[in-house]
C-alpha cells in the first residue's frame, strides 16, 4: 500500500472517516481508507459501533482490513470482527498476514471458530504449529518465515537465493545460514554478501549469531536479549540447533509496551491484566482485592496510634509530625522500591548479589536519614519542647528512612525468592511497614523520653 495518510499529519482527519462511516458514505470512507496507515486505520475501527466496524471490515479489501485487525489493541477484540465474518472470508483476511500475526489472531477465536476459518486457510499447518507454544513465549512470538542460505554457497548463489526468497518473505533484516540438516550455523551480513566476489564462500564470510533462542524461552527474555545486543531479528532454534524462525524487533516493541504496562499498573496496586480500555466494573472486580489488602495491613499502623493514644493525647504537637514521618518515609520506600523492582525487571541483580542492592538502599536511607531527619528536627523543635522533641523527630526520621529504604530493597528480593511477582505485592507491604515503624519510633520515643518531663 503506498502513499499512506497518517491521522498525526491531518488534524481532524479521525473525526471526518467517522462522520462518513457514521453517515453510511461508505464510498468516500473506502476511498479514503485505503490510504491509511494500518495502525491509523485500527484506531478509526476501533472507535465505531460494532455494527459499522463489521459492515467496514467486509467491505474493505483483505489486504487493507487485514493489517489493521492485526493492529488493534487486544482489549479492543479485533477476533470478535473475524468471528462475525462468514469463514471463507475471515480466511481471506488471515492469509494475507504474517504467520505470527495470523496465528495470534486466530488464538483468540473460540475453537469451533478457529477451526472453521483454518478450513479455508492455505497455510493452516504453519499457523496451527504457532499455536502450539505458549503465546508469551519465543515460539509464540516468531515469524517461521526467514531468508535462509546454506554454508556451501557461494556469494553469488547467496544473492540469487535471497532475491528469490525475498519475493515470499517481507521485512527480514538477517539472513540466516544453515548446514545440510538446516541447522543455524551463522549469519550471513547483507552487506559483506553484496561486497563480496562471486565465488567467494559463504563460510568465509558469515558471522556467529550474537544470540539465539529457544521456543520456550519467556518473551520478556527475549526482548532484553535483543536490547542487550542491538540486533534486530534473533533466531528461534529447537535444542538441537534446527533454525525454527525468527523474532523481529516489532514484535519485541509490542512485548516491551505490553510488560511496561503490565508492570506499571501492578506497581500502582492494580492488577497487571487489567485492560486500560475495559469497563468500569471491570476495574472495580480487579481492583477492590487489593485495596481490601490494603486496609489490612492500613490497620495495623492505626493500631500503633491506638497504642500511644495517651501520649497522643498529652502531646498534640505529635499529630502534626505523624503525617511528615509517614510521607516521607513512603516516599523513601517507594523510590528504593522503584529501583529495585526495575533491576529485577531487567536482570540487572546476579544470583546471590541481592545483598549488594539491600547494602546500597541501606546506606542511602542513613545518609539521607541524617539529612532530612536533621532539618525535621529544626523545623519541628519550636513546637514541640524544643531540642528534645527536635531530637526524637530526629531520630524517628532517621529510623524510619533506613528502614523505608532497605524495606523497599529486601521485600522485592524475597518475593522473588518465594516466586511471588514483586511489582504486584511490594507497594502494600513497603508502605504498611515504614507506616508502623514510623509511627511506632516517633511515638515510642516521645513516650520514652519526653512524657516523663511533662
Amino acid at each position: 500500500m503506498e502513499g499512506h495518510m497518517q491521522l498525526a499529519d491531518n488534524p481532524g482527519l479521525q473525526e471526518e472517516l467517522q462522520r462518513l462511516a457514521e453517515e453510511g458514505k461508505l464510498a468516500r470512507f473506502l476511498a479514503r481508507a485505503r490510504h491509511l496507515h494500518p495502525s491509523d486505520l485500527s484506531d478509526v475501527l476501533a472507535s465505531l459501533e460494532e455494527d459499522l466496524r463489521l459492515r467496514l471490515v467486509q467491505a474493505l479489501p483483505p489486504e487493507v482490513v487485514s493489517e489493521a485487525l492485526a493492529e488493534m489493541e487486544e482489549e479492543e477484540h479485533p477476533e470478535e470482527v473475524l468471528a462475525a465474518l462468514r469463514p471463507e472470508q475471515a480466511a481471506d483476511i488471515v492469509e494475507e498476514l504474517d504467520v505470527d500475526d495470523a496465528a495470534d489472531l486466530i488464538s483468540e477465536l473460540p475453537a469451533r471458530q478457529a477451526e472453521r476459518v483454518l478450513a479455508y486457510v492455505a497455510v493452516r499447518d504453519d499457523i496451527e504449529r504457532l499455536l502450539r507454544y505458549d503465546e508469551e513465549s519465543a515460539g509464540g512470538l516468531m515469524n517461521p518465515e526467514a531468508v535462509v542460505v546454506r554454508e556451501t554457497a557461494t556469494a553469488a548463489q547467496a544473492i540469487d537465493e535471497i532475491r528469490r526468497q525475498a519475493e515470499e518473505v517481507e521485512d527480514f533484516y538477517q539472513i540466516y545460514c544453515v548446514d545440510d540438516g538446516d541447522r543455524l550455523v551463522g549469519i550471513l551480513p547483507i552487506q559483506r554478501v553484496v561486497v563480496a566476489k562471486p565465488e567467494t564462500p559463504v563460510q568465509t564470510i558469515m558471522e556467529p549469531p550474537l544470540a539465539t533462542v529457544t521456543p520456550d524461552v519467556d518473551q520478556e527474555e527475549v526482548a532484553q536479549l535483543m536490547a542487550r545486543y542491538n540486533i534486530p531479528a534473533i533466531a528461534v532454534v529447537s535444542l538441537d540447533g534446527g533454525l525454527l524462525g525468527r523474532v523481529t524487533f516489532d514484535d519485541v516493541m509490542d512485548v516491551v509496551e505490553a510488560e511496561a504496562t503490565e508492570d506499571i499498573l501492578k506497581f500502582g496496586g492494580a492488577p497487571g491484566e487489567e485492560q486500560l480500555a475495559g469497563e468500569w466494573h471491570q476495574a472495580v472486580r480487579s481492583r477492590l482485592p487489593w485495596l481490601y489488602l490494603n486496609m489490612i495491613t492500613a490497620s495495623l499502623a492505626a493500631a500503633v496510634v491506638f497504642l500511644f493514644q495517651d501520649t497522643i493525647d498529652r502531646m498534640w504537637v505529635l499529630a502534626a509530625v505523624m503525617p511528615i514521618i509517614a510521607a516521607m518515609g513512603g516516599n523513601a520506600g517507594t523510590q528504593a522500591l522503584a529501583v529495585t523492582v526495575r533491576r529485577i525487571a531487567v536482570g540487572m541483580i546476579p544470583p546471590g548479589k541481592g545483598f549488594r542492592v539491600v547494602g546500597k538502599e541501606l546506606l542511602v536511607g542513613a545518609v539521607n536519614g541524617v539529612a532530612v531527619g536533621l532539618l525535621a528536627g529544626l523545623v519541628t523543635a519550636p513546637f514541640g519542647w524544643g531540642w528534645e522533641f527536635g531530637a526524637v523527630v530526629t531520630c524517628a526520621m532517621w529510623g524510619t528512612l533506613v528502614l523505608a529504604t532497605t524495606a523497599g530493597a529486601l521485600i522485592p528480593l524475597v518475593l522473588q525468592k518465594l516466586g511471588v511477582d514483586p511489582a504486584v505485592a511490594s507497594s502494600v507491604f513497603v508502605t504498611a511497614l515504614t507506616d508502623v515503624v514510623g509511627f511506632f519510633l516517633l511515638l515510642g520515643l516521645a513516650a520514652a523520653f519526653l512524657l516523663p518531663r511533662i
